[in-house]
């Protein structure tokens, strides 16, 4: 049976200049204005948690920033 480990990470509004998103009274979110340079960002940090392995399961957009979930397979 496969067996899975998760991480949580915060990453704040700062790192994130120019990336603007709304949510609604609702919960629905919408992305207003996305610089290339700022997808590259968050690009980057993809890519740097997929090298070590984990995969990302969701991200929650909030006004301080925003909250990554993974998992990576454990090794037995």
């Amino acid at each position: 049976m496969k067996r899975f480990e998760y991480n949580i990470t915060k990453h704040p509004a700062e790192s994130f200049t120019e990336l603007i998103y709304y949510c609604t009274e609702t919960g629905e979110c919408t992305l207003d204005q996305i610089p290339q340079n700022q997808t590259e960002v968050l690009q980057s940090l993809l890519n740097g948690e997929g090298e070590n392995g984990w995969e990302l399961v969701q991200v929650s957009f909030g006004r301080n920033g925003i909250l990554a979930f993974w998992k990576k397979e454990q090794q037995t």
